[in-house]
């Protein structure tokens, strides 16, 4: 079984990563969606809440070709791949901004743990420039987030942009 890890904030989840995971699918026999855990930052969403949203957004790729689970963690993200048997580690790729990052990020986690593979892929041409931070900042300047996200996770920002309430 070929299993992977796609880490991220998730915060929220965007079409772009949900590209990402059905790309995945296409190459490995489970993937495992780890939402970090930062203590350093205000989330919009709270883990839970993350948790809950990919959850419902994803089921419709569990019944594809591959599993996929929902999971949270904090510290190594190599630590916590090994503790979750996975062979690789999936990172979405959308400018050479990102390859020096995820570079460096990748052969970091290859002298942690040389047992363990990085793959980067690319999400779709539509959502090369789709990230979580400018999803974020668009809804809360008023901005239009029909189409970058999915509709669920659009409808839980307004909600909770209605209560006046984040993360």
């Amino acid at each position: 079984m070929r299993r992977a890890i796609y880490p991220g904030s998730f915060d929220p989840v965007t079409n772009g990563h949900l590209d990402i995971i059905e790309r995945g699918c296409k190459l490995f026999d489970e993937i495992i969606i780890g939402i970090l855990v930062n203590p350093n930052k205000e989330p919009f969403f709270t883990v839970e809440e993350r948790h809950e949203m990919l959850t419902e957004v994803v089921k419709n790729i569990s019944r594809g070709r591959c599993t996929v689970r929902v999971d949270s963690f904090s510290g190594l993200l190599v630590k916590y791949a090994v503790a979750q048997q996975a062979d690789v580690i999936v990172r979405g790729i959308r400018a050479i901004s990102d390859y020096e990052y995820e570079f460096q990020m990748a052969l970091m986690n290859r002298h942690l743990e040389p047992s363990l593979e990085t793959v980067f892929m690319m999400p779709a041409e539509q959502y090369t420039y789709l990230s979580s931070r400018l999803t974020k900042e668009v809804f809360n300047l008023g901005g239009d987030v029909t189409g970058l996200v999915p509709p669920a996770v659009e409808q839980a920002m307004r909600r909770k942009q209605d209560a006046g309430v984040r993360g």
